[in-house]
């Protein structure tokens, strides 16, 4: 047992004054931190509990401003969510147990760390992740689940989370809370590739916490879904999720965001494949198309070469079915 110090933050500005010295690390539903802590993976000197932060999901300026300390329960089954980002009520379902979604909170569920196996062995495996320089053993090991797109010789694991995903393809802010004030960054940039210092996951400056995340207005006249690939029905990891968010007027396509889980070391933004779309006819051929561009620059390992295929199958599938819905 690694000995520790507890405090309670009463609300951003305190948790932040508590969170600046070394060692300390926030804990939110503790659904990934308490494995780490009993792993040893992370030994925190203090934990500095942030469930006091806001938890309210409010409109804001037509959108949706969702507190960091929401639990990812109740975001799934809040009626603005359910009826407008419905991929976003879909993903949260998608993911873990009931249990652990009515403990883990919005902030906590985009910082948890990867579920890649050689991250969690520190006893039998290198992993540059854990401790920096030291070597990847998944690049010539069993890597079947292991990213396709984004990766680098130092790490190859992916961000396991399905809120992430979905938010992505929303177009999300996160708002965030540090010792120098506020400030807001997408989403889709909060997570950085791994390069030569996969050690280093976000963009988040020591002692800064997330404080909410935004959703601005869907756009007009869209659907949107989520669809999980994954080796058995519940409480897995996906192999390949897709979220999309998709308008299409006279056959053609007016919106598209799509968004990629289980290929890469962050959520990953297909804009590549949005930009094949947009304006092009909703076609099967074309959403296939799409999906080739978006994947060209896969570099699959030795035992994760079906995600290729599995991932444009997957969004031509997700895309034809958003299309029939508004034919």
């Amino acid at each position: 047992m690694i000995p520790f110090t507890y405090a309670r933050a009463e609300n951003a500005a305190d948790a932040v004054r508590l969170g600046a010295a070394d060692g300390v690390k926030y804990l939110g539903g503790g659904t990934n931190l308490v494995d780490l802590l009993r792993e040893s993976i992370e030994r925190p000197t203090t934990l500095v509990d942030v469930t006091g932060l806001s938890s309210a999901i409010e409109e804001r300026d037509a959108g949706l401003l969702i507190g960091a300390a929401a639990r990812n329960t109740a975001v799934a089954e809040h009626r603005l969510v359910r009826t407008r980002y419905p991929v976003l009520s879909r993903a949260i379902s998608s993911g873990a147990s009931a249990q652990i979604r009515n403990m883990a909170t919005v902030g906590g569920n985009l910082l948890q760390r990867t579920r890649c196996p050689y991250f969690y062995d520190a006893d039998g495996f290198r992993c540059n992740k854990r401790n920096p320089g030291e070597g990847c053993d998944a690049v010539d090991g069993s890597n079947r689940t292991h990213a396709i797109l984004g990766a680098s010789s130092a790490c190859v694991a992916v961000h396991p989370s399905d809120l992430g995903v979905a938010l992505a393809a929303l177009d999300a802010d996160v708002h965030l809370h540090g010792t120098t004030g506020n400030r807001t960054v997408p989403l889709t940039e909060l997570h950085r590739l791994p390069g030569d210092r996969p050690d280093v996951e976000t963009v988040l400056e020591p002692g800064e916490l997330i404080t909410a995340i935004e959703l601005p207005a869907p756009p007009p006249a869209t659907r949107s879904a989520y669809r999980k690939v994954r080796d058995r029905a519940s409480y897995a990891f996906a192999l390949v999720s897709v979220a999309a968010v998709l308008g299409v007027e006279d056959g053609r396509v007016t919106a598209a965001r799509i968004a990629l889980g289980g290929v890469a070391p962050k959520p990953w933004r297909a804009r590549t494949a949005e930009a094949a779309l947009l304006g092009g006819p909703a076609t099967e051929q074309a959403f296939r198309a799409a999906a080739e561009a978006e994947l060209a620059d896969a570099k699959p390992l030795r035992d994760n070469g079906f995600k290729v295929e599995l991932a444009a199958r997957t969004i031509t599938a997700v895309l034809g079915r958003l299309a029939r819905e508004q034919a």
